[in-house]
């Protein structure tokens, strides 16, 4: 052990004295006026070069370098504030691609139930969608390779692949008798930041949008142009539990709905590059529709951008949630080693002026996200208002900075949902889906207009207990009488993943919404977001 360690050292001061090195050769440029910040990191680095000298010469087990020094740059980019950190090379490909907005793949979302490879969704226009992969289809083989009890990093690595390559994998698909053998050749997947598009009723529209990556300008109008052409006259834009991503694109979003030369959102930073204002494009973007957006405690960063800018410029109604408070924006900067930093350089304010970045402690992460999830947090921030700056927005309203978008209608989440009904809605083995497309597969022929299922389908008596005898098949215990109190619910559910089994997401996603209280509850505030277009008009 000791031996290895000893191997391992002499890299870890090369690494070292590598950067002090460097840091003697530049640092005195970066900081020609700042004597003193140079001196405190000269003697900080020699304090780290004795810690891991000691470390490697005294501590009692095997050294795991890596870990530790990963640790030790983690440790240092968190006393900066809650939003830079430190990305391990082995982390950050995931998060290039959810940024970037695609990969290269078969195309499915998919989950691990009763050990087998269970398709949740293709993606739509992937190859696995080309080739008719259905919802609840087990791959049980991949490349004539048992894939019983596979994991799933092991199936990212077997299904994904360079775009034009082949994969043979088996199916078993409920009413099929016997497997069959099906190739798919990989392709480009999109990731897509849309997570739905769909007319909740003949003239409002709604959409679900999860993040900001590269592709979500591309997409957002997409689904406008497709609503508007389903006769959308009115909009629910969802922003719930969307954690942000490039603010550029941000900026983009809003522009979709301002169709005047404002300012969308600007940033203040330490260099001339950090500082930049996004101005509207008055020659693009809708003002043939009223707008609401739709916020809660996990909006952040961009989905503030969006909500604040709409807020701002009177543009539409926001509704919901005190959002999340990030008013900080972030750039990625690579490292040698393939991990990367994502290092706070500049604030960012809305239209108005506002700063809405939460207070935060250095190094106090835990604090920083336990006062986001109080359970009394939307009547502290109230009780706290008077005390937070002011500002006014184009028509004069007055709006607050210093934490969060404070919705212009508060309209909190209810779940109604018990312990028992909650146990079956999370657990693993997802019985709801599974039921769910077991029905559609062999009742396919029930369903061939969503509009008459919306409208006219309903999940029987007969339907419900047989859910129950499917959960007792499955080995899923629950106390019945608990879950009857919820048959609302779901029915809803069960409805829901038939439509996404039969037509897709969209479809799933308006039945879902019926029962979403904040959905119904938005719904009733559109005279007021109307009076804002019409103020405009």
């Amino acid at each position: 052990m000791f031996k290895n360690a000893q191997k391992i050292w002499p890299l870890v001061l090369s690494a070292t004295m590598g950067f002090l090195l460097a840091a003697i050769i530049f640092m005195p440029r970066m900081y020609a006026g700042e004597k003193n910040v140079y001196k405190v990191l000269r003697e900080k680095i020699n304090v780290l070069q004795q810690i891991i000298s000691y470390v490697n010469h005294f501590y009692f087990d095997t050294v795991d370098m890596d870990k530790i020094m990963d640790g030790a740059f983690k440790g240092l980019m968190e006393e900066l504030d809650p939003h830079s950190t430190y990305i391990p090379a082995k982390e950050q490909e995931n998060i290039n691609e959810i940024f970037k907005g695609k990969f290269q793949g078969i195309g499915i979302e998919f989950d691990i139930l009763d050990g087998f490879i269970t398709v949740i969704s293709p993606v739509p226009d992937s190859p696995s969608d080309i080739v008719g992969l259905m919802p609840g289809d087990k791959i049980i083989a991949i490349n004539g390779e048992d894939a019983y009890k596979i994991t799933k990093d092991e199936v990212f690595k077997k299904l994904r692949g360079r775009k034009g390559t082949k994969v043979d994998v088996t199916i078993s698909r409920i009413g099929t008798q016997k497997p069959f053998d099906v190739t798919i050749i990989r392709d480009n997947i999109p990731i897509y930041s849309v997570g739905a598009a769909t007319m909740i009723d003949e003239e409002t529209g709604y959409i679900f949008l999860r993040r900001f990556s590269a592709t979500t300008e591309t997409e957002v109008t997409a689904a406008l142009d497709k609503l508007v052409n389903q006769g959308m006259k009115r909009l629910l834009f969802d922003l719930r539990g969307n954690s942000g991503g490039y603010l550029k694109q941000a900026a983009a979003i809003v522009d979709q709905f301002i169709t005047t030369a404002d300012t969308l959102v600007y940033t203040v930073g330490k260099v001339k590059e950090s500082n930049q204002v996004f101005l509207g494009n008055s020659g693009k973007g809708f003002d043939n529709f009223s707008l609401i957006v739709l916020i809660n405690r996990g909006s952040a960063s961009a989905a503030e951008i969006v909500s604040g800018a709409i807020q701002d410029l009177d543009r539409g109604l926001v509704v919901g949630e005190t959002s999340f408070g990030k008013g900080l924006v972030q750039r990625q900067l690579p490292l040698d080693s393939g991990a990367a930093v994502r290092v706070t350089i500049a604030r960012y304010y809305t239209p108005s002026g506002r700063l809405i970045q939460r207070p935060y402690e250095n190094g106090n992460d835990l604090a920083y996200y336990r006062e986001l999830y109080a359970t009394d947090r939307e009547s502290k921030i109230d009780s706290l208002k008077e005390l937070r700056p002011k500002y006014k927005t184009k028509s004069g309203r007055i709006v607050y900075g210093g934490g969060g978008i404070t919705p212009d209608v508060y309209i909190p989440y209810k779940n109604n949902i018990n312990s028992e009904t909650g146990k079956v809605l999370r657990n693993p083995k997802r019985p709801i889906f599974n039921f769910a497309s077991e029905y559609a597969s062999i009742h396919s022929t029930e369903f061939l207009s969503f509009s008459d299922f919306k409208n006219d389908w309903v999940v029987s008596d007969d339907i419900f207990y047989n859910f129950i005898h499917h959960l007792k098949q499955d080995s899923i215990d629950v106390v019945e009488d608990s879950l009857f109190i919820n048959t609302d619910f779901i029915y809803n559910r069960i409805k829901s993943e038939i439509a996404g089994s039969v037509w897709g997401k969209d479809e799933a996603a308006n039945i879902r919404l019926q029962l979403d209280n904040q959905v119904i509850e938005s719904l009733k505030h559109f005279n007021e977001a109307q009076a804002f277009l019409d103020s405009l008009n």
